[in-house]
């Protein structure tokens, strides 16, 4: 699984995993991020700023569904979505422009926001996330939710941690969450071996990763879960490592477990988060079948 000592050269990993550099028209993406997401808050029905913790990061948002065509009497399936950023940048406020597609569509979607990097490590964050969850289950149903339809999606980072939550052994977290909290995941362009990121230049020094980080949060090392499915998709127009990464999960948890590991036509590695937003995408098509397997 360790992966060939020579090819960690800086301009190598630069090459590969520097996305800024790789999609030079990255600042427009978050300009219209920001501004689709202000305009997503003033128009939709949601609760912003919720705490799922005690710490300035752990707050999250909930959209309420819009018709429910997918409702049951228990409320609307839930779409938790993890931002990326490499663990050490971005906000959940950036990510409000997801929600009206979806919640048209039937879904309540959550947002949680995580304290970043280098102030807190990846199992930090990870930690955070099952905090997110678990607060997701026991409350959500008072803001139309499921809590026993809950479908994680992440891109990037979030993609990881998307993954890592779908393996989570809920009932040592808590006695009274479900083993199967998490039903579906969809993993956006993640990264699934954490090695690569322990000797990235332009991160190393925020992620601040040691080998036993590695091992312990490296979703493609770990056991397949026993429990539910991932899809895996990556931007055709990602860089080579994004696409080994997002073959990498479908090789180590098996066709049963990731059925879907696709590169997407077109995209790339910020492109390819708009496509979940639109209604015509076959990546929003692939959120919204995950949501009815919950049903």
């Amino acid at each position: 699984m360790v992966m060939e000592k020579s090819r960690f050269t800086p301009a190598w990993l630069d090459r590969m995993y520097n996305n800024r550099a790789l999609v030079p028209d990255h600042a427009a993406y978050f300009t219209r991020w920001t501004q689709g997401s202000r305009l997503a808050r003033q128009q939709l029905d949601c609760d912003i700023d919720l705490p799922y913790g005690e710490s300035s990061g752990e707050k999250l948002d909930v959209f309420h569904a819009v018709g429910n065509p997918h409702s049951t009497r228990s409320g609307a399936p839930v779409l938790v979505f993890i931002h990326g950023g490499y663990w050490r940048s971005l906000d959940k406020a950036d990510q409000s422009f997801l929600a009206p597609s979806l919640t048209a569509a039937g879904a309540c979607v959550v947002v949680p926001n995580y304290d970043l990097c280098p102030a807190v490590s990846i199992p930090d964050i990870t930690l955070q996330m099952v905090k997110a969850l678990a607060w997701t289950y026991r409350h959500v149903a008072a803001y139309g939710g499921d809590p026993n339809r809950i479908t994680v999606v992440g891109h990037s980072a979030g993609g990881h941690l998307a993954a890592m939550l779908l393996a989570c052994q809920w009932k040592r977290w808590a006695a009274d969450v479900p083993a199967d909290l998490v039903k579906n995941a969809l993993s956006i362009s993640g990264l699934f071996e954490l090695e690569c990121m322990m000797h990235a230049p332009f991160v190393k020094d925020d992620l601040k990763l040691t080998p036993a980080q590695v091992l312990q949060a490296s979703p493609a090392w770990l056991p397949a879960p026993r429990r539910g499915q991932l899809y895996s998709v990556a931007g055709a127009q990602e860089s080579p490592e994004f696409l080994r990464h997002n073959a990498l999960i479908q090789t180590a948890w098996g066709k049963k477990v990731v059925p879907v590991s696709e590169a997407l036509p077109g995209l790339n590695h910020f492109s390819i988060v708009d496509a979940l937003a639109n209604p015509t995408h076959r990546l929003h098509a692939l959120a919204l079948q995950l949501l009815k397997k919950t049903a």
